[in-house]
């Protein structure tokens, strides 16, 4: 069962965080929507923070696990927010699943393929050698070598956990990641479509949705529309918080 923090009480809310990262990128705004009347669901992916470790690793799989944990906690009529790898997991169970979905917010990415791109920061967190027991400065001057991007850094510091005393370790399982990177770009099958009210944000300084992407997005959420915040990128809703939180409330009201 997928690991998850549940704050508030309400209408059900389920957050997905994208690839790499965890339910806690979240905790702000989650405790943000739990304010406002939602039962808040933050969770791990499989293979990411405190969620369980598998060899197997696709998007079936992670849309599968998140059907599991509605019926395991009892929920439906459930709305879910996705970002990143977490958008396209929250698509395609949208998609297979829609007596499970009211509504369906995606932050920053679209359903089509994405050619694999994550090819330096793999190779940053490959190249920390954690038999020699480095502490966290360590980790990070390894990474800068292929992550020149201090903010990139940051996020992938927040998954470094003590696994024991003296031992630093990633909460995400690598290696598997390593073997199963062309999964993260898979596209959402072409007969797969979602009816029901679906906003999809993106940011302004980021190409991972193009304006020649509407139409392909119409095909798949014909009930869908598409907000930009202006001047951020990918992680828009760590860079601009205040207006993510609006236009998800605003949609979700």
């Amino acid at each position: 069962m997928l690991y998850s923090k549940i704050e508030g009480s309400g209408k059900p809310l389920l957050i997905l965080h994208g690839f790499l990262g965890m339910s806690d990128n979240w905790k702000s705004l989650g405790t943000q929507f739990a304010a406002d009347g939602f039962q808040v669901h933050l969770l791990d992916l499989r293979n990411h923070g405190r969620s369980f470790h598998s060899e197997e690793f696709s998007y079936e799989l992670m849309a599968q696990d998140v059907y599991d944990y509605c019926q395991a906690n009892h929920l439906n009529k459930i709305n879910i927010i996705g970002h990143s790898m977490g958008g396209k997991t929250a698509m395609l169970f949208a998609a297979l699943h829609p007596e499970l979905v009211d509504q369906l917010i995606v932050a920053d990415i679209g359903p089509k393929f994405y050619a694999p791109h994550h090819q330096d920061i793999l190779a940053g967190l490959n190249a920390v050698d954690f038999s020699i027991k480095p502490s966290r400065n360590d980790v990070e001057e390894t990474m800068k070598n292929y992550i020149p991007d201090f903010g990139t850094r940051q996020f992938l510091m927040k998954s470094l956990y003590w696994a024991e005393p003296g031992q630093l370790a990633f909460r995400f399982n690598l290696s598997v990641f390593n073997g199963k990177i062309n999964e993260i770009g898979k596209a959402l099958a072409p007969n797969l479509i979602f009816e029901k009210p679906t906003l999809f944000i993106r940011g302004g300084n980021s190409n991972y949705i193009l304006d020649s992407d509407f139409e392909n997005i119409k095909n798949h959420f014909p009930n869908s529309k598409i907000e930009t915040i202006p001047n951020v990128g990918h992680w828009l809703h760590a860079e601009n918080p205040a207006l993510f939180y609006e236009l998800v409330s605003t949609f979700l009201k």
